[in-house]
C-alpha cells in the first residue's frame, strides 16, 4: 500500500508558473506508474499526465501538452509537475494517483486503472 501527500498548489495569475509535488510512502515507489489529475468545480476528474515506473515514458493530456511537465525521482520518493504558462481553466484540485498493476513502460491514463490518490492541491490562476 502506498499513501500520497500532494504539495505546491497555489494562487498564480495567469502565464505564471507552479510546481506540484507528490510524496509517496513506502519503500516500493518504483513499482507504481504515477500520474497526476485534476478536478474543477462541477466538472468530472480528467486526466493531465502520466509517467511510467522508471519515468522513462510520459504522456499528457492535449490542453496541457507542451505546456507542463511531469518527472519522478524515485530515490525520493516523489513526482512532481511541472505548470508553466498557466491559464484560468487550469484552475481545479490537483491529484497525484499511483498505479499498482501497469507494465514496467506503460503510462496509464485511465482514472479507474489507479489504486491509490492524493488528497489533491488547489490550484488557482487568475486572469
Amino acid at each position: 500500500q502506498v499513501q500520497l501527500v500532494e504539495s505546491g498548489g497555489g494562487l498564480v495569475q495567469a502565464g505564471g508558473s507552479l510546481r506540484l509535488s507528490c510524496a509517496a510512502s513506502g519503500r516500493t515507489f518504483s513499482s507504481y506508474a504515477m500520474g497526476w489529475f485534476r478536478q474543477a468545480p462541477g466538472k468530472e476528474r480528467e486526466f493531465v499526465s502520466a509517467i511510467s515506473k522508471s519515468g522513462g515514458t510520459t504522456y499528457y493530456a492535449g490542453s496541457v501538452k507542451g505546456r507542463f511537465t511531469i518527472s519522478r525521482d524515485n530515490a525520493k520518493n516523489t513526482v512532481y509537475l511541472r505548470l508553466n504558462s498557466l491559464k484560468p481553466e487550469d484552475t481545479a484540485v490537483y491529484y497525484c494517483a499511483a498505479d499498482s498493476r501497469a507494465a514496467a513502460s506503460r503510462v496509464v491514463s485511465n482514472v479507474g486503472e489507479y489504486d491509490y490518490w492524493g488528497q489533491g492541491t488547489q490550484v488557482t490562476v487568475s486572469s
